[in-house]
């Protein structure tokens, strides 16, 4: 396993992960060439993450996503215990922001993440498509957080 940073040149390369974890382009467009990127090579890139500064030690995990045929084998919890480590020299507060399908809630409480905050309508009021996870329509981005 090893994790690389990815430069902007290249960010796009890695379209098919970003789409996994925002499915509309433009809007990971927004934040994209502002953060870093870093890709989880098994072999292949299986996982990918953005991570924004924003502001007074405040961080933010954005797009993060792995295969699908490489899930719940360990490759985001690697990369989110990376990017822990990699901002907890410049950081305090590491946030993400998700819908609320209960395994992705799961999957971020299990890496040590609490609720932060809601965001009312997020999905509804900037998409322009409705956002189904685990068979649900997403409406309010919940945001967790956990101290670097």
């Amino acid at each position: 396993m090893d994790i690389r940073q990815i430069d902007d040149q290249h960010k796009l390369d890695f379209r098919e992960l970003l789409l996994l974890a925002d499915e509309q382009e433009d809007m990971f467009l927004k934040y994209l060439y502002r953060g870093e990127m870093f890709a989880l090579y098994a072999g292949e890139p299986v996982a990918t993450c953005v991570v924004t500064e924003e502001g007074a030690g405040i961080y933010e995990l954005k797009s993060i996503a792995v295969k699908p045929q490489y899930q719940r084998m360990g490759y985001g919890k690697a990369l989110i215990t990376f990017i822990e480590n990699r901002y907890r020299k410049t950081g305090k507060l590491l946030l993400v922001g998700t819908g609320d399908a209960p395994s992705t809630i799961g999957f971020y409480h299990s890496c040590g993440f609490v609720h932060s905050h809601t965001v009312k309508n997020f999905f509804t009021d900037h998409y322009d498509h409705p956002i189904i996870d685990e068979g649900k329509l997403l409406t309010d981005m919940i945001y967790l957080k956990k101290n670097l």
